[in-house]
């Protein structure tokens, strides 16, 4: 290695993340980009196989033998394994700060879905990503922000459209949001035994609440019925790191250093890993670079939490049932030891293109009370009555999706 690669590492990647500002010509930088085509972000998992599939399921703890178990899916009306409607996500979290705003910190802040096409192995999945628009908002966390709207596009192999996600960021100067110290007086709660053993009664008694081969039909529900409530925590470290696997993730050494030097307000020299090179979204990991960015504690992946939204609803519609949609918003932190509790009430029942739909509201609740992620999904049921059309993979409803200009 010469002496000006060395010096070009060393000016590029810093000790510690970059302090980046939100002035008016960043953002103006940022809006240019409207309508911009981005690169793929990896892409990490493209291929769908059982295992790669099962694999995703380990990694957001979807427990549905539809998504995971060959020998189950064989015996049910589509022949074979699915994916989880959120096993697109892996080939990229779409929302993710890749662009605009250089050294301002990011988070994921939720996605909008439009599902058409089941997964399965076999397929290889593809997408076409672009910046759809830049809000600036006023936060209680840091002040001034900007919201950045992504639209991704999922295909397979034969170019046949599988979804279609709106995805959402916000970014915040990252001094602004420690002085603020919005969320300082939050600390990791202590579970009585009591607490903690009816969390591990949820989580282990959620299988009989999976609705399976027994058909969910759409005359059945009614309007205020509520979703059998499945929890995921108390957030560990195991699950964040499941996650990654999950989602095929991972970079070390060289593979780091060199995506350190192309996109330097990204990544910094971590001391407390001897001066190793770490990617500023390591606060999902260590405490002190999460406390950086005004977060009092590590804190969960947000397309996870999507996911166990998701999940829930999966759970109660059946093998038959459709996932048309699911929207998730990040509205709290969920940090390290905070247990989510997902729930969902049938909030609407109608019929639109001969199709039975069902509305659910979603709402992921922290042990305080506080509602962390709100929602909503839309499902197509099976009908009882023979002149109902039968919802079949590519089928066309129009759910009228809001648009972000």
């Amino acid at each position: 290695m010469t002496t000006a690669q060395i010096e070009e590492i060393q000016s590029a990647v810093g000790n510690a993340p970059a302090e980046g500002r939100i002035t008016d010509e960043a953002v103006a930088a940022a809006r240019d980009m409207i309508g911009l085509q981005l690169r793929p972000e990896g892409p990490y998992l493209q291929d769908a196989t059982a295992d790669t599939l099962r694999n995703w399921c380990n990694g957001i703890g979807d427990l549905n033998p539809l998504y995971r178990d060959v020998g189950y899916a064989a015996g049910t009306r589509y022949g074979t394994q699915l994916g989880h409607p959120m096993f697109p996500m892996a080939f990229g979290w779409l929302g993710r700060t890749r662009w605009g705003l250089p050294g301002v910190h990011g988070f994921y802040a939720g996605n909008d879905w439009e599902l058409f096409r089941h997964v399965r192995p076999g397929d290889r999945v593809t997408a076409i990503e672009r910046v759809v628009g830049v809000e600036e908002k006023e936060s209680k966390f840091s002040g001034r922000l900007v919201l950045q709207y992504v639209e991704a596009s999922y295909f397979n192999q034969r170019g046949e459209l599988l979804a279609r996600a709106l995805g959402t960021c916000t970014r915040h100067e990252r001094k602004a949001a420690r002085d603020t110290g919005k969320y300082k007086e939050i600390e990791q709660h202590e579970y009585t035994d009591e607490e903690r053993d009816n969390i591990d009664l949820m989580v282990l008694n959620e299988p009989k609440n999976i609705r399976g081969a027994s058909v969910r039909y759409w005359e059945e529900v009614e309007v205020g019925e509520e979703l059998p409530t499945i929890a995921r925590g108390p957030l560990s470290l195991m699950d964040t790191m499941g996650f990654l696997v999950g989602c095929g993730r991972g970079h070390t050494h060289g593979v780091v250093l060199q995506a350190a030097v192309k996109h330097p307000g990204h990544f910094f020299r971590n001391p407390e890993a001897g001066g190793g090179v770490e990617y500023t979204g390591i606060g999902h990991h260590r405490e002190s670079v999460a406390k950086e960015v005004g977060v009092p504690g590590t804190y969960d992946y947000g397309p996870q939490r999507s996911s166990w939204m998701c999940s829930l609803v999966t759970n109660w519609m059946g093998d038959a049932g459709v996932l048309k949609r699911v929207r998730t918003e990040m509205r709290r932190f969920n940090i390290m030891g905070d247990t989510t509790y997902c729930k969902g009430k049938v909030v609407r029942k109608y019929v639109k293109d001969n199709v039975g739909l069902v509305d659910i509201e979603l709402a992921a609740v922290n042990q305080r009370g506080e509602v962390t992620t709100p929602g909503i999904a839309t499902v197509a049921l099976p009908s009882r009555d023979a002149q109902r059309s039968v919802f079949l993979d590519g089928s066309a409803v129009d759910l009228e999706l809001p648009v972000v200009r």
